[in-house]
């Protein structure tokens, strides 16, 4: 007797599990529904900084795949250690700010504290042309999508933060979105 309730109290169990596992399926179809609704829709771009990979869409449809390369994670400190960087591509959801043709580097304090060399007084020689390549994607806070004149490192984490990109891949990037384009980096 006390196994025939054993096996009915599993068998209820059994009938109450399939009816729960209904409910969670139907569950799990809601929120699917909701994180498609998310899928961007139009335009856009998406850069894995883990893969060094950036992909412009248009919806779920790829119109260029291109190799990239992001922040090295490297940290830098001021001697005295005043002040501390870390060489990261910031994760998160952004938008392109604006667009550079022939962009020009301001070069920051780091970049000559890098180089062992002394933070200039004057403001122009701050300004180093030409090493950004032809077009430039301002995301925000200094940060940008831009041309390399190192191709043969793209596929690694080298950068200062920038993302990096072949200058062929870039043009094409560049003549397609607008300002406002949404950028998605993780």
């Amino acid at each position: 007797m006390l196994v025939w309730k054993a096996g009915f109290g599993n068998h209820l169990i059994e009938a109450q599990a399939g009816s729960l596992n209904l409910a969670r399926l139907s569950r799990n179809a809601d929120i699917e529904k909701r994180i498609l609704a998310q899928r961007p829709k139009g335009l856009h771009l998406i850069v894995d900084t883990s893969r060094n990979i950036l992909i412009l869409k248009n919806g779920e449809h790829i119109l260029r795949e291109s190799v990239v390369s992001t922040g090295s994670g490297n940290i830098l400190e001021e001697p005295g250690g005043r002040r501390k960087w870390v060489f990261d591509t910031p994760r998160g959801e952004f938008q392109v700010q604006y667009k550079v043709r022939n962009p020009v580097w301001i070069k920051p304090d780091w970049a000559f504290i890098e180089e062992g060399k002394a933070i200039p007084e004057d403001s122009a020689d701050r300004v180093e042309e030409g090493v950004l390549g032809e077009y430039a994607l301002g995301i925000g806070n200094g940060y940008f999508i831009h041309g390399t004149l190192y191709k043969r490192m793209l596929g690694r984490n080298i950068t200062h933060g920038c993302v990096r990109v072949d200058d062929e891949d870039l043009k094409f990037v560049y003549q397609a979105v607008t300002i406002g384009t949404p950028v998605y980096i993780f």
